[in-house]
């Protein structure tokens, strides 16, 4: 599932378009996607989270007019504008590596791996990421942790520990620490209020 999920950001293979689209976090919405651009005629190549590289049977650019009406109507939307496209990539990026990780250990910092992929100075992603979300990539990454220790926490299958080491905190007070100043709840407060409880938020609503 992980190669689906995971954009890589390559270059669009040739005749075809690459549609960069907001709110894509989860398996479903590649499906979702996918249908939807199959329904406009398009010839779907390729569909990752953030992206979706689509061609037209007479060799012209799509009509993106209805691409963005339908893609509307399924929750999500078309990016059009640079700055728009850079942040998605890096929430994208960010949501995969927290949400879906490879196995394995980890080998990148987050912000070379940003820098690996987008093929920028991390400085110059950070002060866009900031300006135009207004908050800035680290708080980011904070909020989606966090979401993920609650998934692994609801699952009850680990140990606070165990979770904090998968999510690479140094310890479970790190966790603890930046666990509480999101949800105003210890991980072990947060177990006890039960199942109920552990219903993930929405994605997109993080993003």
């Amino acid at each position: 599932m992980n190669s689906q999920l995971r954009s890589g950001f390559t270059l669009p293979a040739p005749g075809t378009h690459r549609l960069l689209i907001k709110n894509m976090v989860c398996p479903q919405c590649i499906r979702v996607v996918t249908e939807d651009l199959t329904a406009l005629g398009l010839q779907v190549h390729r569909v990752v989270l953030g992206e979706a590289d689509v061609s037209t049977a007479d060799g012209q650019d799509p009509d993106l007019e209805p691409v963005r009406a339908t893609l509307q109507a399924a929750g999500f939307a078309l990016l059009e504008d640079p700055r728009a496209q850079l942040v998605e990539q890096i929430k994208t990026l960010l949501v995969t590596l927290i949400h879906y990780p490879e196995p394995g250990p980890r080998l990148l910092t987050y912000s070379d791996y940003l820098v690996q992929h987008l093929g920028r100075d991390y400085h110059y992603l950070s002060h866009l990421f900031s300006s135009e979300e207004g908050l800035t990539i680290e708080k980011f990454i904070i909020r989606q942790k966090v979401e993920r220790a609650k998934e692994l926490i609801g699952y009850g299958e680990l140990s606070i520990a165990q979770v904090a080491g998968q999510l690479g905190y140094s310890s479970p007070a790190h966790l603890s620490r930046q666990f509480g100043q999101v949800t105003g709840l210890t991980p072990t407060e947060f177990q006890r209020l039960g199942p109920a409880s552990h219903a993930r938020r929405s994605l997109d609503s993080l993003l």
